[in-house]
Protein backbone atom coordinates (compact mmCIF):
# COMPACT_ATOMS: atom_id res chain seq x y z
CA UNK A 1 0.00 0.00 0.00
CA UNK A 2 1.27 3.55 -0.73
CA UNK A 3 3.20 5.08 2.13
CA UNK A 4 3.86 1.79 3.95
CA UNK A 5 7.36 0.41 4.50
CA UNK A 6 6.72 -3.31 4.21
CA UNK A 7 10.15 -4.48 5.26
CA UNK A 8 10.43 -7.66 7.23
CA UNK A 9 10.26 -7.23 10.96
CA UNK A 10 13.04 -8.77 12.99
CA UNK A 11 12.27 -12.13 14.50
CA UNK A 12 11.97 -12.75 18.20
CA UNK A 13 11.08 -16.03 19.84
CA UNK A 14 7.74 -16.55 21.51
CA UNK A 15 7.62 -17.61 25.08
CA UNK A 16 5.61 -20.69 26.04
CA UNK A 17 3.03 -18.55 27.75
CA UNK A 18 2.50 -16.44 24.67
CA UNK A 19 4.56 -13.29 24.30
CA UNK A 20 3.62 -10.22 22.28
CA UNK A 21 5.50 -11.51 19.22
CA UNK A 22 5.66 -14.95 17.64
CA UNK A 23 8.83 -16.42 16.22
CA UNK A 24 8.00 -14.93 12.82
CA UNK A 25 7.15 -11.40 13.95
CA UNK A 26 3.34 -11.64 14.11
CA UNK A 27 1.91 -10.26 17.32
CA UNK A 28 -0.02 -12.48 19.71
CA UNK A 29 -3.04 -10.31 20.50
CA UNK A 30 -6.08 -12.58 20.12
CA UNK A 31 -7.89 -13.95 23.16
CA UNK A 32 -10.69 -16.42 23.77
CA UNK A 33 -13.48 -13.92 23.10
CA UNK A 34 -11.82 -12.88 19.84
CA UNK A 35 -11.62 -16.50 18.66
CA UNK A 36 -15.25 -17.28 19.51
CA UNK A 37 -16.49 -14.17 17.71
CA UNK A 38 -14.13 -14.88 14.82
CA UNK A 39 -15.67 -18.34 14.41
CA UNK A 40 -19.22 -16.94 14.59
CA UNK A 41 -18.36 -14.07 12.29
CA UNK A 42 -16.81 -16.29 9.62
CA UNK A 43 -19.59 -18.86 9.62
CA UNK A 44 -22.66 -16.62 9.83
CA UNK A 45 -22.96 -14.88 6.48
CA UNK A 46 -26.17 -14.76 4.49
CA UNK A 47 -26.93 -18.50 4.75
CA UNK A 48 -29.20 -18.45 7.81
CA UNK A 49 -31.35 -15.76 6.17
CA UNK A 50 -31.86 -17.82 2.99
CA UNK A 51 -31.07 -21.53 3.44
CA UNK A 52 -33.77 -22.64 5.97
CA UNK A 53 -36.52 -22.47 3.36
CA UNK A 54 -34.48 -24.54 0.91
CA UNK A 55 -33.75 -27.16 3.59
CA UNK A 56 -37.42 -27.45 4.53
CA UNK A 57 -38.41 -27.90 0.91
CA UNK A 58 -35.77 -30.59 0.36
CA UNK A 59 -37.12 -32.69 3.26
CA UNK A 60 -40.77 -32.42 2.28
CA UNK A 61 -41.72 -29.52 4.60
CA UNK A 62 -40.97 -31.60 7.69
CA UNK A 63 -39.69 -29.41 10.52
CA UNK A 64 -38.38 -32.35 12.61
CA UNK A 65 -36.38 -33.61 9.62
CA UNK A 66 -35.15 -30.12 8.80
CA UNK A 67 -33.98 -29.56 12.37
CA UNK A 68 -32.34 -32.98 12.31
CA UNK A 69 -30.35 -31.96 9.24
CA UNK A 70 -29.29 -28.70 10.94
CA UNK A 71 -28.26 -30.74 13.98
CA UNK A 72 -26.34 -33.21 11.80
CA UNK A 73 -24.46 -30.36 10.15
CA UNK A 74 -23.70 -28.90 13.56
CA UNK A 75 -22.49 -32.23 14.95
CA UNK A 76 -20.25 -32.78 11.92
CA UNK A 77 -18.81 -29.30 12.41
CA UNK A 78 -18.35 -30.05 16.12
CA UNK A 79 -16.43 -33.25 15.39
CA UNK A 80 -14.11 -31.34 13.09
CA UNK A 81 -13.84 -28.39 15.47
CA UNK A 82 -12.90 -30.59 18.43
CA UNK A 83 -10.23 -32.26 16.30
CA UNK A 84 -8.87 -28.92 15.12
CA UNK A 85 -8.90 -27.75 18.73
CA UNK A 86 -6.25 -30.33 19.58
CA UNK A 87 -4.27 -29.57 16.42
CA UNK A 88 -4.29 -25.83 17.13
CA UNK A 89 -3.23 -26.44 20.73
CA UNK A 90 -0.51 -28.88 19.68
CA UNK A 91 0.97 -26.69 16.93
CA UNK A 92 -0.18 -23.06 17.33
CA UNK A 93 1.48 -21.70 14.19
CA UNK A 94 0.26 -19.17 11.65
CA UNK A 95 -1.36 -20.97 8.74
CA UNK A 96 -3.32 -23.60 10.65
CA UNK A 97 -4.50 -26.32 8.29
CA UNK A 98 -1.72 -25.61 5.81
CA UNK A 99 0.87 -26.22 8.53
CA UNK A 100 -0.78 -29.45 9.73
CA UNK A 101 -0.92 -30.88 6.20
CA UNK A 102 2.64 -29.79 5.49
CA UNK A 103 4.07 -31.29 8.68
CA UNK A 104 2.23 -34.60 8.38
CA UNK A 105 1.76 -35.25 4.66
CA UNK A 106 4.35 -33.11 2.93
CA UNK A 107 4.76 -29.77 1.22
CA UNK A 108 3.04 -30.76 -2.02
CA UNK A 109 -0.53 -31.38 -0.72
CA UNK A 110 -0.12 -28.43 1.63
CA UNK A 111 0.79 -26.21 -1.31
CA UNK A 112 -2.22 -27.42 -3.32
CA UNK A 113 -4.46 -26.55 -0.38
CA UNK A 114 -2.99 -23.05 -0.18
CA UNK A 115 -3.13 -22.68 -3.96
CA UNK A 116 -6.85 -23.40 -4.26
CA UNK A 117 -7.55 -21.39 -1.10
CA UNK A 118 -5.88 -18.32 -2.57
CA UNK A 119 -7.04 -18.46 -6.16
CA UNK A 120 -10.61 -19.69 -5.62
CA UNK A 121 -11.90 -20.54 -2.14
CA UNK A 122 -11.06 -17.64 0.17
CA UNK A 123 -10.78 -14.89 -2.43
CA UNK A 124 -13.82 -16.24 -4.27
CA UNK A 125 -15.76 -16.21 -1.00
CA UNK A 126 -14.76 -12.60 -0.34
CA UNK A 127 -15.72 -11.67 -3.91
CA UNK A 128 -19.08 -13.44 -3.56
CA UNK A 129 -19.78 -11.61 -0.31
CA UNK A 130 -18.71 -8.28 -1.81
CA UNK A 131 -21.08 -8.69 -4.76
CA UNK A 132 -23.86 -9.80 -2.40
CA UNK A 133 -23.19 -6.71 -0.27
CA UNK A 134 -23.78 -4.37 -3.21
CA UNK A 135 -26.86 -6.35 -4.26
CA UNK A 136 -28.45 -6.05 -0.82
CA UNK A 137 -27.43 -2.42 -0.51
CA UNK A 138 -29.27 -1.89 -3.80
CA UNK A 139 -32.49 -2.75 -1.96
CA UNK A 140 -32.02 0.31 0.24
CA UNK A 141 -30.49 2.79 -2.23
CA UNK A 142 -30.54 2.88 -6.00
CA UNK A 143 -27.31 1.52 -7.49
CA UNK A 144 -26.41 1.28 -11.14
CA UNK A 145 -24.19 -1.38 -12.66
CA UNK A 146 -20.91 0.49 -12.19
CA UNK A 147 -21.80 2.02 -8.84
CA UNK A 148 -22.59 -1.49 -7.54
CA UNK A 149 -19.15 -2.66 -8.66
CA UNK A 150 -17.56 0.31 -6.92
CA UNK A 151 -19.41 -0.54 -3.71
CA UNK A 152 -18.11 -4.11 -3.88
CA UNK A 153 -14.55 -2.93 -4.48
CA UNK A 154 -14.92 -0.32 -1.74
CA UNK A 155 -15.97 -2.95 0.78
CA UNK A 156 -12.94 -5.10 -0.09
CA UNK A 157 -10.68 -2.04 0.16
CA UNK A 158 -11.96 -1.11 3.62
CA UNK A 159 -11.45 -4.66 4.85
CA UNK A 160 -7.90 -4.72 3.46
CA UNK A 161 -7.01 -1.37 5.05
CA UNK A 162 -8.22 -2.41 8.50
CA UNK A 163 -6.41 -5.74 8.29
CA UNK A 164 -3.16 -4.05 7.28
CA UNK A 165 -3.35 -1.52 10.13
CA UNK A 166 -3.32 -4.14 12.86
CA UNK A 167 -4.61 -7.50 13.98
CA UNK A 168 -5.97 -5.99 17.20
CA UNK A 169 -7.88 -3.34 15.25
CA UNK A 170 -9.18 -5.99 12.88
CA UNK A 171 -10.32 -8.16 15.77
CA UNK A 172 -12.05 -5.21 17.45
CA UNK A 173 -14.03 -4.46 14.29
CA UNK A 174 -14.78 -8.16 13.87
CA UNK A 175 -16.03 -8.41 17.44
CA UNK A 176 -18.38 -5.46 17.07
CA UNK A 177 -19.89 -6.51 13.75
CA UNK A 178 -20.29 -10.12 14.86
CA UNK A 179 -21.92 -9.11 18.16
CA UNK A 180 -24.37 -6.90 16.26
CA UNK A 181 -25.40 -9.59 13.81
CA UNK A 182 -25.72 -12.33 16.44
CA UNK A 183 -27.83 -10.05 18.65
CA UNK A 184 -29.95 -9.11 15.62
CA UNK A 185 -30.55 -12.73 14.57
CA UNK A 186 -31.48 -13.76 18.11
CA UNK A 187 -33.69 -10.68 18.45
CA UNK A 188 -35.46 -11.33 15.14
CA UNK A 189 -35.99 -14.99 16.02
CA UNK A 190 -37.35 -14.03 19.45
CA UNK A 191 -39.69 -11.47 17.90
CA UNK A 192 -40.97 -14.01 15.37
CA UNK A 193 -41.58 -16.58 18.11
CA UNK A 194 -43.38 -14.00 20.24
CA UNK A 195 -45.45 -12.39 17.49
CA UNK A 196 -45.91 -15.37 15.19
CA UNK A 197 -48.36 -18.22 15.45
CA UNK A 198 -46.63 -20.47 17.98
CA UNK A 199 -49.30 -23.08 17.34
CA UNK A 200 -47.36 -23.75 14.13
CA UNK A 201 -44.66 -25.27 16.33
CA UNK A 202 -46.94 -27.28 18.62
CA UNK A 203 -48.96 -28.74 15.76
CA UNK A 204 -46.04 -30.08 13.74
CA UNK A 205 -46.97 -32.54 11.05
CA UNK A 206 -44.62 -34.99 9.41
CA UNK A 207 -44.60 -32.99 6.21
CA UNK A 208 -45.72 -33.82 2.71
CA UNK A 209 -45.75 -37.56 1.91
CA UNK A 210 -42.55 -38.71 0.23
CA UNK A 211 -41.15 -42.17 -0.52
CA UNK A 212 -38.34 -43.19 1.81
CA UNK A 213 -35.76 -43.08 -0.98
CA UNK A 214 -36.82 -39.56 -1.96
CA UNK A 215 -36.72 -38.42 1.65
CA UNK A 216 -33.23 -39.82 2.16
CA UNK A 217 -32.11 -38.16 -1.04
CA UNK A 218 -33.68 -34.93 0.13
CA UNK A 219 -31.82 -35.14 3.43
CA UNK A 220 -28.55 -35.56 1.52
CA UNK A 221 -29.29 -32.56 -0.69
CA UNK A 222 -30.38 -30.49 2.31
CA UNK A 223 -27.17 -31.38 4.14
CA UNK A 224 -25.13 -29.76 1.37
CA UNK A 225 -26.98 -26.48 1.96
CA UNK A 226 -26.58 -26.79 5.72
CA UNK A 227 -22.85 -27.49 5.44
CA UNK A 228 -22.57 -24.33 3.36
CA UNK A 229 -24.30 -22.41 6.16
CA UNK A 230 -21.84 -23.91 8.69
CA UNK A 231 -18.80 -23.37 6.45
CA UNK A 232 -15.96 -21.29 7.88
CA UNK A 233 -15.19 -22.43 11.43
CA UNK A 234 -11.91 -23.97 10.24
CA UNK A 235 -10.60 -20.54 9.24
CA UNK A 236 -9.89 -19.73 12.88
CA UNK A 237 -6.95 -22.16 12.85
CA UNK A 238 -5.13 -19.86 10.42
CA UNK A 239 -4.79 -17.24 13.19
CA UNK A 240 -3.17 -19.60 15.72
CA UNK A 241 0.12 -17.70 15.37
CA UNK A 242 -1.50 -14.54 16.75
CA UNK A 243 -3.33 -16.06 19.71
CA UNK A 244 -2.08 -15.23 23.20
CA UNK A 245 -2.85 -18.61 24.77
CA UNK A 246 -3.67 -20.96 21.88
CA UNK A 247 -3.27 -24.18 23.84
CA UNK A 248 -6.04 -23.18 26.23
CA UNK A 249 -8.23 -20.95 24.07
CA UNK A 250 -8.62 -22.87 20.80
CA UNK A 251 -10.35 -25.95 22.23
CA UNK A 252 -12.67 -23.73 24.29
CA UNK A 253 -13.36 -21.40 21.36
CA UNK A 254 -14.22 -24.21 18.95
CA UNK A 255 -16.49 -25.84 21.52
CA UNK A 256 -18.28 -22.62 22.49
CA UNK A 257 -18.47 -21.32 18.93
CA UNK A 258 -19.95 -24.51 17.48
CA UNK A 259 -22.56 -24.90 20.21
CA UNK A 260 -23.50 -21.24 19.80
CA UNK A 261 -23.93 -21.74 16.04
CA UNK A 262 -26.21 -24.74 16.55
CA UNK A 263 -28.31 -22.80 19.04
CA UNK A 264 -28.55 -19.70 16.85
CA UNK A 265 -29.52 -21.73 13.78
CA UNK A 266 -32.14 -23.73 15.67
CA UNK A 267 -33.68 -20.57 17.13
CA UNK A 268 -33.80 -18.89 13.73
CA UNK A 269 -35.49 -21.90 12.11
CA UNK A 270 -38.12 -22.06 14.85
CA UNK A 271 -38.80 -18.36 14.47
CA UNK A 272 -39.28 -18.62 10.71
CA UNK A 273 -41.71 -21.54 11.04
CA UNK A 274 -43.63 -19.80 13.84
CA UNK A 275 -44.17 -16.85 11.51
CA UNK A 276 -44.82 -18.64 8.21
CA UNK A 277 -45.54 -22.29 8.94
CA UNK A 278 -43.52 -25.04 7.31
CA UNK A 279 -45.11 -24.61 3.87
CA UNK A 280 -44.70 -20.84 3.92
CA UNK A 281 -41.08 -21.04 5.02
CA UNK A 282 -40.30 -23.75 2.45
CA UNK A 283 -41.70 -21.65 -0.39
CA UNK A 284 -39.76 -18.49 0.51
CA UNK A 285 -36.41 -17.74 -1.09
CA UNK A 286 -35.74 -15.00 1.48
CA UNK A 287 -37.30 -16.55 4.51
CA UNK A 288 -36.10 -14.03 7.12
CA UNK A 289 -37.44 -11.01 5.25
CA UNK A 290 -40.69 -12.81 4.40
CA UNK A 291 -41.21 -13.79 8.03
CA UNK A 292 -40.73 -10.25 9.33
CA UNK A 293 -42.95 -8.81 6.61
CA UNK A 294 -45.69 -11.30 7.56
CA UNK A 295 -45.52 -10.77 11.32
CA UNK A 296 -44.97 -7.00 11.30
CA UNK A 297 -45.03 -5.16 7.98
CA UNK A 298 -43.26 -5.11 4.62
CA UNK A 299 -41.28 -2.10 5.83
CA UNK A 300 -39.93 -4.17 8.73
CA UNK A 301 -38.30 -6.52 6.23
CA UNK A 302 -35.82 -3.73 5.50
CA UNK A 303 -34.34 -4.41 8.92
CA UNK A 304 -33.29 -7.83 7.68
CA UNK A 305 -31.42 -6.19 4.81
CA UNK A 306 -29.41 -4.10 7.27
CA UNK A 307 -28.59 -7.16 9.35
CA UNK A 308 -27.54 -9.07 6.23
CA UNK A 309 -25.27 -6.21 5.17
CA UNK A 310 -23.52 -6.26 8.55
CA UNK A 311 -23.38 -10.06 8.47
CA UNK A 312 -21.85 -10.13 4.99
CA UNK A 313 -19.26 -7.51 5.89
CA UNK A 314 -18.32 -9.41 9.06
CA UNK A 315 -17.91 -12.71 7.20
CA UNK A 316 -15.76 -11.18 4.46
CA UNK A 317 -13.63 -9.34 7.00
CA UNK A 318 -12.95 -12.49 9.01
CA UNK A 319 -11.90 -14.41 5.89
CA UNK A 320 -9.43 -11.66 4.96
CA UNK A 321 -8.10 -11.61 8.52
CA UNK A 322 -7.47 -15.34 8.70
CA UNK A 323 -6.80 -16.68 5.18
CA UNK A 324 -3.97 -14.23 4.53
CA UNK A 325 -2.00 -16.05 7.23
CA UNK A 326 -1.94 -19.18 5.08
CA UNK A 327 -0.25 -17.34 2.21
CA UNK A 328 2.15 -15.79 4.72
CA UNK A 329 3.09 -19.30 5.94
CA UNK A 330 3.46 -20.58 2.38
CA UNK A 331 5.78 -17.71 1.52
CA UNK A 332 7.85 -18.37 4.66
CA UNK A 333 8.33 -21.90 3.31
CA UNK A 334 9.43 -20.53 -0.05
CA UNK A 335 6.30 -21.88 -1.75
CA UNK A 336 4.63 -18.59 -2.69
CA UNK A 337 5.51 -15.01 -3.61
CA UNK A 338 8.28 -14.15 -1.14
CA UNK A 339 6.95 -10.66 -0.40
CA UNK A 340 3.88 -12.26 1.19
CA UNK A 341 6.10 -13.47 4.05
CA UNK A 342 6.97 -9.92 5.08
CA UNK A 343 5.52 -8.51 8.28
CA UNK A 344 4.93 -4.77 8.56
CA UNK A 345 7.42 -3.39 11.11
CA UNK A 346 4.93 -0.98 12.60
CA UNK A 347 1.59 -2.74 12.33
CA UNK A 348 2.81 -6.32 12.87
CA UNK A 349 0.59 -7.73 10.11
CA UNK A 350 1.40 -9.73 6.95
CA UNK A 351 0.48 -6.65 4.95
CA UNK A 352 1.49 -7.91 1.51
CA UNK A 353 -0.49 -11.12 2.05
CA UNK A 354 -3.55 -9.07 3.05
CA UNK A 355 -3.20 -6.75 0.06
CA UNK A 356 -2.66 -9.68 -2.36
CA UNK A 357 -5.82 -11.32 -1.04
CA UNK A 358 -7.80 -8.12 -1.52
CA UNK A 359 -6.45 -7.47 -5.01
CA UNK A 360 -7.29 -10.94 -6.31
CA UNK A 361 -10.72 -10.84 -4.66
CA UNK A 362 -11.29 -7.49 -6.38
CA UNK A 363 -10.38 -8.98 -9.74
CA UNK A 364 -12.80 -11.86 -9.19
CA UNK A 365 -15.63 -9.59 -8.06
CA UNK A 366 -15.12 -7.28 -11.05
CA UNK A 367 -15.14 -10.06 -13.64
CA UNK A 368 -18.09 -11.90 -12.12
CA UNK A 369 -16.89 -15.25 -13.46
CA UNK A 370 -15.99 -16.83 -10.15
CA UNK A 371 -19.27 -17.93 -8.59
CA UNK A 372 -19.73 -21.16 -10.56
CA UNK A 373 -16.04 -21.96 -10.20
CA UNK A 374 -16.39 -21.59 -6.43
CA UNK A 375 -19.16 -24.20 -6.36
CA UNK A 376 -16.92 -26.61 -8.26
CA UNK A 377 -14.19 -26.61 -5.60
CA UNK A 378 -16.32 -26.71 -2.43
CA UNK A 379 -16.03 -30.50 -2.18
CA UNK A 380 -12.28 -30.25 -2.82
CA UNK A 381 -11.97 -27.87 0.10
CA UNK A 382 -13.68 -30.41 2.35
CA UNK A 383 -11.20 -33.05 1.13
CA UNK A 384 -8.38 -30.91 2.48
CA UNK A 385 -10.29 -30.36 5.74
CA UNK A 386 -10.44 -34.14 6.19
CA UNK A 387 -6.75 -34.47 5.35
CA UNK A 388 -5.91 -31.83 7.95
CA UNK A 389 -8.03 -33.68 10.52
CA UNK A 390 -6.09 -36.86 9.74
CA UNK A 391 -2.95 -35.00 10.81
CA UNK A 392 -3.95 -35.65 14.39
CA UNK A 393 -2.95 -39.32 14.08
CA UNK A 394 0.52 -38.38 12.82
CA UNK A 395 1.03 -35.74 15.50
CA UNK A 396 -0.07 -38.18 18.21
CA UNK A 397 2.63 -40.65 17.12
CA UNK A 398 5.27 -37.95 17.37
CA UNK A 399 3.99 -36.56 20.65
CA UNK A 400 6.19 -36.41 23.73
CA UNK A 401 5.33 -35.72 27.35
CA UNK A 402 6.44 -32.10 26.84
CA UNK A 403 4.16 -31.49 23.85
CA UNK A 404 1.07 -33.27 25.19
CA UNK A 405 -1.77 -30.76 25.62
CA UNK A 406 -5.53 -30.73 25.19
CA UNK A 407 -6.98 -34.08 24.09
CA UNK A 408 -9.91 -34.29 21.71
CA UNK A 409 -12.82 -36.08 23.46
CA UNK A 410 -13.66 -39.49 22.05
CA UNK A 411 -10.35 -39.99 20.26
CA UNK A 412 -9.92 -41.74 17.84
CA UNK A 413 -13.62 -41.90 16.96
CA UNK A 414 -14.16 -38.14 16.87
CA UNK A 415 -11.70 -37.49 14.01
CA UNK A 416 -12.56 -40.82 12.36
CA UNK A 417 -16.26 -39.95 12.19
CA UNK A 418 -15.48 -36.49 10.83
CA UNK A 419 -13.15 -37.87 8.16
CA UNK A 420 -15.55 -40.68 7.21
CA UNK A 421 -18.51 -38.30 6.87
CA UNK A 422 -16.51 -35.87 4.77
CA UNK A 423 -15.27 -38.76 2.62
CA UNK A 424 -18.86 -39.88 2.01
CA UNK A 425 -19.82 -36.31 1.06
CA UNK A 426 -16.89 -36.02 -1.36
CA UNK A 427 -17.50 -39.44 -2.95
CA UNK A 428 -21.20 -38.66 -3.34
CA UNK A 429 -20.30 -35.44 -5.15
CA UNK A 430 -17.94 -37.28 -7.50
CA UNK A 431 -20.56 -39.95 -8.30
CA UNK A 432 -23.58 -37.64 -8.53
CA UNK A 433 -21.85 -34.74 -10.32
CA UNK A 434 -18.81 -36.16 -12.13
CA UNK A 435 -18.39 -33.20 -14.50
CA UNK A 436 -18.44 -30.66 -11.68
CA UNK A 437 -16.08 -32.84 -9.64
CA UNK A 438 -13.67 -33.16 -12.57
CA UNK A 439 -13.57 -29.38 -13.00
CA UNK A 440 -12.93 -28.91 -9.28
CA UNK A 441 -10.10 -31.44 -9.28
CA UNK A 442 -8.71 -29.83 -12.42
CA UNK A 443 -8.60 -26.44 -10.71
CA UNK A 444 -6.56 -27.93 -7.87
CA UNK A 445 -4.18 -29.65 -10.27
CA UNK A 446 -3.37 -26.33 -11.96
CA UNK A 447 -1.22 -25.75 -8.91
CA UNK A 448 1.24 -28.50 -9.87
CA UNK A 449 3.36 -26.30 -12.20
CA UNK A 450 3.35 -23.56 -9.56
CA UNK A 451 4.64 -25.95 -6.94
CA UNK A 452 7.62 -27.03 -9.02
CA UNK A 453 8.39 -23.43 -9.99
CA UNK A 454 8.47 -22.23 -6.38
CA UNK A 455 10.23 -25.34 -5.11
CA UNK A 456 13.09 -24.73 -7.51
CA UNK A 457 13.18 -21.01 -6.79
Amino acid sequence: MPGFDLSLISRSPASPSGSSLTDHGLRRVLGLRDLVLLILGTVIGSGIFLVPGVVLKDVGNSLPLALSVWLLGGVLSLLGALTYGELSAMNPAAGGLYVYIRDCFGRFPAFLFGWVLFFVVSTGSIATLAVAFSNYLGELVALGHWSAKLVSLGMIGIIAAVNVLGTRQSANLQNVTTAIKVAAIVGIAGLLLWSGNRMQLTNIVAGSPMPLSSRLSGIGIALVSVLWAYEGWQYATFAAGETVNPRRDFPLAFLAGTFALIGIYFLANLGYVAALGTAGAANSTRVAATALATVLSPAAAKAVTLVILISIFSAAHSIALTASRVYYAMAKDGLFFHRLAEVHPRFGTPAFAVVATALWASVLSSTGTFEQLLTYVVFVGWSFYALAAASIFVYRKRETAETARYRVPGYPWTPVLFIATVAAFVLNTIVAQPVRAAIGIGVVLTGIPGYFIWRRG
